[in-house]
């Protein structure tokens, strides 16, 4: 199966989906920062089967807009809702790796009534973590950009599909492979998360909650811990041998986990 392209425009914003489709219940697939929506093909594809599935490029980042002038928390979170609103998808499940999850979790915290359940791929409330704008950017900056190919691309992002997702977002100019987002918007998108943390927004979510580990990622068993402590009916689960792109290494056993959970929704 594959998808059609639409845009949601809020506020001028105009965000690119990928809608796979499918005749079920509606899932909203939202890529970490300096992502795409891309990144989720291989998971989409799998579950549009079963659901109708859409998968958002965020705003700054791939076919959305580059230079949008607000890259606040609530309005990555705003966009989730007119995703939500314009394309009909009623009560959706929001599932998100990294950043996009964190956004899936702010948006069922902050609009209970829209969200059925929630699907968190290494993400969790976090913060504050003042380095994280100074780390992320000087990782961005080591890109040796422009990239000559993207099969140089995927090398340098560590080969595999992990290196080919994240080459997969590059696009072709005259003079090689650039990324489709603005380094400092990317940096921007963080400034929430260096000055706080969100273990507020998590008490509030009140939809079902399944939260998926890497083995070797970035969210910590100690915050994996308190999530579960404050939120005891929380489903969680570590995947052996994967990174913080779980979602890239095995989209296979990431399907069967997530139709496990869906499975059990009431």
């Amino acid at each position: 199966m594959s998808w059609s392209e639409h845009t949601v425009v809020r506020d001028g914003v105009r965000l690119g989906c990928r809608d796979w489709g499918g005749p079920g219940e509606p899932l909203v697939l939202l890529h970490g920062l300096a992502g795409h929506a891309g990144e989720w093909d291989a998971l989409a594809r799998r579950l549009s089967s079963r659901y109708r599935v859409v998968s958002v490029d965020q705003r700054g980042h791939g076919a959305s807009e580059r230079h949008p002038v607000d890259v606040s928390r609530a309005a990555y979170v705003a966009d989730v809702v007119a995703v939500v609103d314009q394309l009909g998808l009623r009560r959706p499940v929001l599932v998100g790796q990294s950043l996009g999850g964190h956004t899936a979790m702010l948006t069922a915290a902050a609009h209970p009534g829209l969200v059925r359940a929630l699907v968190l791929v290494e993400a969790g409330p976090g913060g504050p973590n003042p380095s994280v704008g100074e780390d992320i950017g000087g990782w961005l900056d080591s890109w040796p950009t422009p990239f000559p190919s993207r099969e140089a691309a995927a090398t340098f992002f560590g080969g595999g599909p992990v290196g080919a997702g994240w080459a997969a977002g590059l696009e072709e100019h005259a003079d090689g492979w650039w990324p489709r987002f603005d380094r400092n918007v990317m940096v921007g998108s963080l400034a929430e998360n260096a000055r706080r943390s969100f273990w507020h927004e998590w008490g509030q979510v009140a939809c079902p909650t399944l939260v998926v580990m890497a083995q070797s990622g970035f969210l910590s068993a100690q915050e994996a811990d308190e999530m579960l402590r404050r939120r005891p009916a929380t489903m969680a689960l570590s995947i052996p041998g994967t990174g913080h792109d779980l979602h890239l290494e095995q989209p296979e056993i990431l399907h069967s986990v997530v139709s496990d959970f869906l499975n059990g929704l009431n």
